[in-house]
């Protein structure tokens, strides 16, 4: 039988606190959460590796490395309600939902959706909700929210995504130029986002995420 609570500490040893992780509640969720609970049954023995785990074609649960550095430069406090964008099968839910006051997270494939619901609720994460529909479209009805975590890449972010964020509050997303990308935190000050820099980081355009081309003859 496979020890997952072995590789969760490996994990946490060796891809997250060397990458600069020092905050304790984003060390006890990673060490916490069971992730081979939130990946397909076929990845489980994958779950621990310090890569994307796919979910579905253009689809990954993010690495380790980079869903920690992400929440370490959100910050995420006790009192705050968080949007998850692209949840998949709630990993980054259940790691948020130990750290947040609540979160809301946004899953547009219906059978992700009831998946990521079931597999919550069977791990008693019970200050999360899933919900369906377009990712880049959020969930205004259930904001606005204090921390928005996108969970794969964009070329650009949606206004109606960045009107869900609260005055003062922050986003983070991966952003792609081909094959380069890099996790950014945005602040919302006076109506608008100012982004910064935080590390390296690759990973799939999520759908509705892309630039729209301009048409040329």
């Amino acid at each position: 039988m496979t020890d997952f609570r072995h590789r969760r500490i490996t994990m946490v040893d060796t891809q997250v606190r060397p990458s600069d992780v020092t905050k304790f509640p984003i060390i006890d969720a990673m060490l916490t959460i069971p992730r081979e609970v939130f990946v397909p049954e076929s990845q489980r023995e994958a779950a621990y590796v310090g890569e994307h785990v796919e979910l579905a074609p253009g689809r990954v649960v993010l690495d380790p490395r980079t869903l920690a550095k992400i929440l370490d430069a959100l910050d995420v406090q006790p009192v705050e309600l968080v949007l998850d964008v692209g949840c998949g099968l709630g990993y980054s839910t259940a790691v948020i939902a130990r750290l947040a006051e609540a979160v809301v997270a946004v899953e547009e494939d219906e059978a992700m959706v009831a998946e990521a619901q079931a597999r919550l609720s069977a791990e008693s994460v019970d200050n999360a909700a899933v919900i369906g529909g377009p990712l880049a479209a959020g969930s205004a009805k259930h904001g606005p929210f204090d921390v928005i975590a996108i969970e794969g890449a964009v070329e650009e972010v949606p206004a109606t995504l960045l009107a869900q964020l609260k005055e003062g509050g922050r986003i983070a997303a991966i952003f792609m130029e081909g094959a380069l990308g890099e996790a950014r935190v945005g602040y919302k000050i006076d109506g608008v986002i100012t982004w910064r820099f935080v590390f390296n980081a690759a990973a799939p355009v999520l759908p509705g995420f892309a630039k729209r081309r301009a048409f040329a003859l």
